[in-house]
């Protein structure tokens, strides 16, 4: 246990790659899935597909309640073992698992209460709410396989294993691919069940992957033991996971927060909903390898922060911003290029290629921004600053979004209401810049001199 970790030792662009790699094919299959599904319900109807997007800013804020959670587990794991605080790295990994029961009971609660009337603010087909509604019971009811299964997949990382992570998440998504057109649709013995079989197939799958990363947390031996027996909740520990995790919490849900406002500014265009619907999975393409590298740099950067290593832990940062702008740099390209081939994947028709050929060849203008505006955002969390990734999430994706999406569309009309993603994500990049460079003269400057100091006496 107490042997030196790869991630204080390997060179840091390899480290970066042989630790990212798994977390971005795992997550490029999660993105994979989501598009599939929603491929399927589009071929129902455009209607389903409006119904699948209504339900999405509640999965997000579920995956960003249960990610949240993990990301501040990840970043307290990291910065313990880099600190040789073994024992508290234990009480954290322990804490995270007993977190997850309680943020499924909140949500299972709400779904089975509350879909209908939450559909119904938004439409009053009887189609969408109906299937809407049975969409959400089901994730909601079924989301402590997701819940466990995050937080799994998060201790892992946090240990440096990022391989076991991946094949969790990629057993979940082939399960979930292979399921979608036989309970969709009913092929074979599988009965037809339209919407509700997209919501089973995701939850088979999540359950696969939870099993998977249970085996393979507790069957193997780990730097990090999760307490079963003998355990006690500790106010302390709770503390330090959300120091870091409720600012990730909140600054992922602010996505979710901000479809619900997006969804009601295009209300008077349910086609208007069904290429915002697809736009976020699509472009989950190309900011999930983004993601999944965020989650191979933050153990990188959290464990160096906590072992003082000034070098390189601005040289992960520095090559994270590299491959980040390279990724979005592609994406950006593909949107600029074949807009309505990406669109025809979703059976689109002619009124729908109409208002989302020019949304996408506009909303990919943020792409490139927001590859320094996520690593920088990593390198706030993994140095224990989850309130700055926070408030950088909020001028990204709500404070500008939202208020420049009604402003627009009052001036312009729909055509302009997809400007307000670029725009908002320039404020984020005057917000990330100013502030990172704030951290770097206050924190990060000094750890060369501490080990400065400590050479020298060693020297003596």
């Amino acid at each position: 246990m107490n042997g030196e970790n790869k991630m204080g030792t390997m060179p840091v662009g390899k480290l970066m790659l042989s630790m990212s790699w798994p977390a971005m094919l795992s997550m490029m299959i999660q993105a994979l899935y989501n598009v599939i599904d929603s491929i399927f319900v589009a071929m129902i109807s455009e209607s389903s597909l409006t119904a699948v997007t209504l339900i999405f800013p509640i999965q997000m804020l579920l995956i960003s309640v249960a990610v949240g959670t993990g990301v501040g587990v990840n970043s307290l794991i990291a910065r313990r073992l880099g600190a040789k605080r073994f024992e508290e790295a234990d009480l954290a990994a322990s804490h995270g698992f007993r977190i997850a029961f309680i943020n499924w009971a909140v949500f299972a609660i709400m779904g089975l209460l509350f879909s209908k009337t939450y559909i119904s603010a938004y439409s009053d087909s009887p189609y969408i709410i109906e299937n809407g509604a049975l969409f959400l019971m089901i994730t909601t009811g079924f989301s402590l396989f997701v819940f466990i299964q995050v937080n799994t997949e998060k201790v892992l990382q946090a240990t440096g294993s990022m391989l076991l992570p991946m094949l969790c998440s990629l057993s979940g998504a082939i399960i979930n691919i292979v399921l979608d057109p036989f309970l969709i649709f009913g092929i074979g013995f599988f009965p037809k069940m339209g919407v509700a079989g997209a919501a089973i197939a995701t939850t088979f799958g999540q359950f696969i992957s939870m099993c998977l990363g249970l085996t393979l947390l507790f069957g193997r031996k780990h730097q990090v033991t999760v307490k079963i027996k003998g355990f006690k909740f500790n106010g302390e520990i709770i503390k330090d996971i959300y120091n870091v995790g409720f600012p990730a919490m909140l600054m992922q849900s602010i996505g979710s927060v901000m479809l619900f406002c997006i969804n009601g500014i295009l209300a008077f265009s349910e086609t208007a909903v069904a290429v915002l619907g697809s736009y976020f999975r699509l472009q989950s393409f190309i900011f999930m390898p983004v993601f999944g590298l965020n989650q191979g740099a933050m153990p990188i950067m959290g464990y160096n922060y906590g072992a003082r290593n000034k070098e390189r832990l601005m040289q992960a940062y520095k090559v994270g911003i590299i491959i980040a702008a390279i990724i979005m740099t592609i994406g950006t390209i593909i949107f600029l290029t074949f807009p309505e081939q990406l669109l025809k994947m979703f059976s689109a028709s002619d009124n729908m290629l109409k208002i989302g050929v020019p949304a996408l060849r506009t909303i990919c203008l943020c792409f490139i921004p927001a590859a320094f505006g996520i690593l920088t955002s990593t390198i706030f969390q993994a140095t224990g600053h989850g309130m700055l990734s926070m408030w950088q999430a909020l001028i990204r994706q709500l404070i500008g979004i939202v208020p420049l999406a009604w402003i627009l569309l009052k001036i312009g009309g729909l055509t302009m209401v997809w400007w307000a993603w670029p725009m908002a994500e320039i404020l984020g990049l005057v917000y990330s810049l100013i502030f990172v460079k704030k951290l770097y003269k206050k924190e990060i400057e000094p750890l060369g001199h501490e080990n400065e100091k400590y050479n020298q006496e060693k020297n003596l």
